[in-house]
């Protein structure tokens, strides 16, 4: 989730929203990979993410995207597709309140083992794990998921296949 403090113009954009690429990464058996993350003083405050981060410097978001899956997961072995869903939410975390613009790739992978490679400090304290769901695991979890409707977006995917352009999910604030 690389959620470090950031320069006021790196990552961001109008708006002061930090620019975020995350992954919806799929096996063969069409599991989603999602990480385990929790406040980084207060384990008991977790939730389950996508893996992804903020752009850096002058790198695209389907760079970041791999950038990021291949620093949290250690999966390079990926097939990077279209962007589905795109959302602003605004949510606290280690001290703060981070505003983002996340636009979600879906991308595919063979490659099941996951190894976080290169966490920045913060993650290290606050992200526990990586996990591999099926849709019904995810649509049964009373753990907290992001975003939110993950279960029936994931199901509509799986379902439909990729939809025609990307769609703009509501907008979640995290109080």
């Amino acid at each position: 989730m690389s959620a470090e403090p950031l320069p006021a113009a790196e990552g961001s954009c109008a708006g002061g929203l930090r620019r975020v690429a995350r992954v919806v990464l799929l096996d063969p058996r069409d599991r989603i990979l999602l990480l385990h993350g929790h406040e980084p003083d207060d384990p008991a405050d977790d939730w389950w993410f996508t893996p992804g981060g903020g752009v850096e410097g002058e790198e695209t978001r389907e760079q970041a995207a791999l950038r990021e899956l291949a620093e949290e997961t250690g999966i390079t072995e990926v097939e990077l597709g279209p962007v589905l869903w795109r959302r602003r939410c605004s949510f606290p975390f280690a001290g703060r309140r981070w505003d983002q613009d996340e636009w979600y790739y879906l991308a595919r992978t063979s490659q099941t083992v996951t190894a976080a490679t290169a966490l920045t400090e913060l993650e290290r304290r606050s992200v526990a794990g990586a996990r591999w769901w099926t849709c019904p695991e995810l649509a049964r979890a009373h753990e907290t998921v992001y975003p939110t409707r993950l279960a029936e977006l994931l199901r509509t995917l799986l379902d439909e296949g990729p939809p025609a352009g990307p769609v703009t999910l509501d907008t979640e604030i995290v109080q």
